[in-house]
């Protein structure tokens, strides 16, 4: 198992004291806590379990390992730390992901094939970066004017994005092994029924979405501009497994009617018959979570189902997805709070039969949106090569908001967007219910 706090392991090496010791400054604080974060989820990972990608989607832990350190010595260190020399200059052809204006990129299919450097080179390398980026931060705290302020941010943002890529690709990897491995255990949840669903009625109007005020933001995010809404209603939870089921058991994958065209076409070639991960066993449909295989929870939230499914259950159910405006405008005001990855149950729970107005906005799953993933009116992305960040991939996706069981906390908020084509299924993705009022 590779830890930063291991040295007599021989596949790890310690981090720089400066993670070890509290910062002084809030944004030395910050930057620590992230990168300890992202090594944290590495706890439960033996060496092998490292250097697998189990399809074009899913990158190699030590890949996001990498590739956020790359990150910071590429955005931050190399514009703002004149002094700074990267261990191995051939990092940045291996760890640039898509930033064409960074450079030439090894192949994203091909990461799993990179032995070398080691688990433990990777983790050197990582605090190497980070002993430079605590250099610059005490430099610079301050003056908070200084633009790598902003990149620094960023980077946090950019890292905590790639936690959550680190949870759901361990979850494929660990899926296509024929010995099913757990993550981590988790005791199972005493059976309860899920609560009716109430639907919340939101009046239409005029209303501005958007980033529009202090904090973090992507530039996605932004401008903030007006919309106009029709009154609407809002289902008060996630969509449960249990509701999932009667789709299914109602002959819901092969319905044509309930389906687009690009989507049944999907459904037939992939022969999908329910939500990914999971299989149809003599005694029913089991799941397969990071804590192992386990019998469908009826009152869990359906989750890993693509935007095509999640369309065609509306259909059946009646209603249909929200716009992305619709839920940030009924979430507005709400409490950033649910099941993020730091409860490390590492899958979705049951509502609150308790809650009151609308419960699992955050965490949980990612709720899909019947809202295409393009620019706001204004939009501009950044100059460079940080503004590929986001603005390249405004075709053929769709728009999902919340946050899932492998989001950190302090990533949400009511503006986020969220991004993926019609088809993915291996993030937590899943289902809230709109109707028109």
């Amino acid at each position: 198992m590779i830890s930063s706090a291991t040295t007599t392991d021989p596949t790890a090496t310690s981090l720089s004291s400066l993670h070890r010791s509290p910062r002084n400054d809030a944004l030395g604080s910050r930057y620590a806590a992230v990168r300890a974060q992202t090594e944290r989820l590495c706890d439960p990972l033996d060496t092998e379990d490292y250097v697998v990608s189990s399809m074009a989607d899913v990158s190699p832990t030590k890949w996001h390992l990498a590739h956020t350190s790359w990150f910071f010595e590429t955005f931050v260190l190399g514009p703002h730390a004149p002094d700074y020399l990267s261990p191995n200059s051939k990092y940045a052809f291996l760890f640039n992901s898509y930033y064409v204006q960074a450079g030439e990129r090894h192949c994203r299919a091909k990461r799993g094939l990179v032995t070398r450097p080691t688990v433990r080179e990777v983790f050197e390398y990582r605090a190497h970066v980070d002993a430079a980026m605590h250099a610059l931060i005490d430099r610079i705290a301050g003056d908070t004017a200084h633009p790598a302020h902003a990149l620094i941010e960023l980077g946090l943002h950019h890292e905590q994005q790639h936690q959550e890529l680190l949870v759901t690709d361990i979850k494929h990897v660990f899926w296509m092994n024929p010995l099913r491995p757990v993550y981590r255990e988790r005791s199972t949840d005493a059976p309860q029924p899920a609560s009716p669903a109430r639907w919340q009625t939101i009046t239409g109007g005029v209303h501005r979405i958007g980033h529009d005020g202090d904090g973090f933001a992507f530039d996605n995010e932004s401008p903030a501009h007006r919309v106009f809404l029709e009154d609407f209603r809002l289902a008060s939870r996630l969509v449960t497994n249990a509701e999932y089921l009667e789709f299914i058991d109602d002959r819901g994958y092969s319905r044509p009617e309930l389906w687009l065209s690009p989507g049944l076409a999907t459904v037939q070639d992939q022969k999908w018959e329910a939500p990914f991960y999971w299989e149809h066993a003599p005694e029913g449909w089991t799941e397969f979570t990071l804590a192992g295989t386990r019998e469908v929870a009826p009152d869990e939230p359906v989750c890993h189902v693509s935007y095509y499914e999640a369309d065609a259950f509306a259909r059946w159910a009646g209603k249909r997805l929200p716009t992305e405006a619709e839920w940030e405008i009924a979430a507005r005001g709400e409490p950033v709070t649910g099941n993020f990855v730091e409860a490390e149950r590492f899958h979705p729970a049951p509502a609150n039969p308790n809650a009151r107005g609308l419960a699992q906005l955050y965490g949980d799953s990612w709720q899909w949106t019947q809202s295409a993933y393009v620019g706001y009116p204004g939009f501009k992305p950044a100059g460079g090569a940080i503004g590929e960040y986001n603005g390249k991939w405004m075709a053929d996706q769709w728009v999902l908001r919340g946050a899932s069981c492998a989001t950190p906390q302090s990533h949400a908020r009511t503006t986020y967007r969220n991004f993926f084509p019609s088809d993915s299924r291996w993030q937590f993705t899943g289902i809230r219910l709109a109707d028109h009022s």
